[in-house]
């Protein structure tokens, strides 16, 4: 007797290895992004929450850009070819991915950090509070 998770067979290896290897490219863990930061970070990380929940408590040297205000003005301090990370609150939140299609849209590289804020937190790394 099948279970629910051999009823559907699993892609062919091919396929599996295109469709992993192309998840990154979309998107980085919140691993990688505590140790480029503490290394000097060559992304922008931008928090796309409010201001309000950013002040509550962000990833060190995030930038606060909230998703609904990603616009090509607010983008064009930083070179072409900068890549953007974006996160929000967690995988029960789309709001990095908002903000990554914002962001897409304006032709500029972009990454979702996975797990968001509570990622960052099951990964045992400190937020820092307040605007700054």
């Amino acid at each position: 007797m099948k279970s629910a998770v051999t009823e559907i067979s699993a892609a062919p290896s091919d396929i599996a290895r295109e469709h992993f290897a192309a998840q990154f490219t979309f998107e980085t863990d919140c691993w990688d992004v505590h140790d480029a930061l503490s290394k000097g970070a060559d992304f922008v990380l931008l928090d796309v929450r409010s201001p309000a929940m950013f002040a509550k408590g962000h990833v060190r040297g995030a930038i606060n850009l909230p998703h609904g205000k990603i616009i090509r003005s607010k983008t064009d301090a930083w070179p072409e070819g900068t890549l953007f990370v974006t996160y929000c609150a967690g995988p029960h939140c789309n709001g990095a991915a908002r903000g990554a299609l914002r962001l897409a849209e304006l032709g500029r590289p972009v990454k979702i950090m996975a797990g968001g804020i509570t990622g960052w937190l099951d990964e045992g790394f400190e937020l820092a509070t307040g605007n700054g």
